[in-house]
């Protein structure tokens, strides 16, 4: 979806940033450490957006393609993490309306390892005896509102009968992470690609974003 010239004005942004950088994109899966990096971001100073706004967009807009209201909504703070923004494409439209903002992917050591994160984050969130759940009880959850949990999951593009196939999630994860850096390929300013997990990666976070820390690894919250 390209910028409608007359959305321009409504995404321009405010001019309270952080020393250091203009705005910042967290855009890996969900379950990569994007709680880690939120609060690695406002412990640096910098304006993080409210989440629970930003996921009430989610059905409204993103799921229709409708991405000014988000646009619009970038307004509000300087870094943005999680849903969704850490879904797939949204990044594009992101980087035309907002030009020189800077795009971290968060990664897991691997494709396996993010998998078993989100099933059993799901498990704990909305499942039975540690299982993950059924598309009924995705339906049923009772999390922002009623659907939301399984517009969530069908993202992964699983079927209802079987919501967690681990071959269709770890090629939608693999996917993801290919589109993002096929895009920014020869932009690589504009990218940081990081696992919170890997202390050396911190260190790279304050470089790329131009500022310094007296931390040397990132905050852990939110395991699984």
């Amino acid at each position: 979806m390209l910028l409608d010239p007359s959305e321009q004005g409504k995404a321009s942004p405010p001019t309270h940033w952080r020393p250091g950088g203009g705005k910042v994109f967290c855009i890996g899966r969900n379950k990569t450490g994007t709680t880690s990096l939120e609060k690695a971001f406002r412990e640096l100073g910098y304006e993080v957006g409210d989440q629970v706004a930003a996921e009430l967009l989610c059905d409204a807009y993103y799921f229709e393609r409708r991405f000014e209201p988000i646009a619009a909504y970038c307004n509000s703070a300087q870094v943005f993490q999680d849903v969704p923004f850490s879904y797939p494409y949204l990044f594009v439209y992101l980087d035309q309306v907002f030009p020189g903002s800077k795009f971290i992917l968060s990664v897991r050591d691997d494709a396996e390892q993010w998998y078993r994160s989100i099933t059993r984050f799901h498990a704990k969130l909305w499942g039975t005896d540690g299982a993950p759940p059924t598309m009924e009880q995705l339906k049923n959850a009772d999390y922002r509102r009623k659907g939301f949990a399984y517009n969530t999951v069908k993202l992964h593009g699983t079927t209802d009968e079987v919501p967690y196939d681990k071959a269709t999630l770890i090629d939608h994860y693999n996917a993801h992470n290919k589109s993002v850096q096929d895009y920014f390929k020869f932009r690589s300013n504009d990218l940081l690609v990081l696992n919170v997990s890997k202390q050396e990666d911190h260190a790279r976070f304050v470089e790329f974003l131009g500022v310094s820390s007296p931390n040397k690894d990132f905050p852990k919250e939110n395991v699984t």
